[in-house]
């Protein structure tokens, strides 16, 4: 790998896994344009489409943007390689189909200088019409204030210290994110910020609202049975690719 050229001492790393998201990669990192005292890692999990190329043309005029490969294709195993080279003293894990609030540098750092608080993440936004979305929503976000439990998709932000007094993200292949939080939730406390990523209705949009509803339910109440991760990721991707 090429030596990359980091700005200057950056207070905030935002991390973005990737496969094979080439649609949608050059929009996501658009958002970070003006964004010159942060660090962008994309790490990618070997894509086999022009992902790796679009990041590559994209970070020519964007210095803070950096591309790096994963030695195996797996969201806690990317995630965590670009925790280790990451040269912010703040993590921020965005997934490939979302956008950040404008403020989203002022938030983290409000929310991350309280003492008690161990980790954060942003109330969620669809994008898309459909009305059952807008239920989701509501669920998310009830969930994530309530119960203390957001998901990845809503950008889990945590200062590196404490990223790494937990260990990182177990080598799951699904529910990392679920396992993070739960971890997490043992040695202080979760923060929502007031303000919200927009993330894709891909997903929902692929299943349908309900179907894919119902699926992400069956996952958590596997896991809480403890049946193998890879029996859950299994069952997961045996409807994607039957939709593909």
């Amino acid at each position: 790998m090429e030596q990359m050229k980091h700005p200057n001492n950056p207070q905030i790393t935002v991390i973005i896994p990737v496969f094979n998201e080439e649609a949608i990669i050059q929009n996501t990192l658009k958002q970070f344009k003006n964004y010159f005292d942060i660090e962008v890692l994309v790490v990618d999990g070997k894509s086999t489409d022009r992902t790796k190329e679009i990041v590559t043309q994209f970070s020519l005029n964007n210095k803070q943007i950096h591309l790096i490969t994963s030695s195996k294709l797996s969201r806690a195993t990317q995630m965590n390689y670009g925790a280790e080279l990451a040269t912010g003293d703040i993590l921020l894990f965005l997934h490939a189909d979302t956008i950040l609030p404008n403020n989203f540098q002022l938030l983290i750092q409000y929310i991350l200088q309280k003492k008690n608080i161990i980790l954060g993440a942003f109330k969620l936004v669809i994008n898309g019409q459909k009305k059952s979305l807008r239920l989701v929503e509501k669920m998310v976000n009830l969930r994530s204030r309530w119960l203390s439990l957001p998901y990845g998709d809503q950008g889990f932000f945590i200062t590196k210290d404490n990223f790494n007094r937990l260990g990182g993200f177990t080598d799951l292949p699904i529910m990392e994110d679920f396992n993070f939080v739960q971890r997490a939730k043992r040695q202080g406390e979760i923060a929502i910020a007031n303000a919200a990523v927009i993330t894709s209705a891909r997903r929902w949009q692929k299943l349908g609202v309900i179907r894919t509803t119902i699926i992400n339910q069956l996952i958590i109440i596997g896991y809480y049975l403890k049946i193998h991760p890879d029996k859950l990721r299994a069952f997961y991707r045996s409807f994607n690719t039957k939709n593909t």
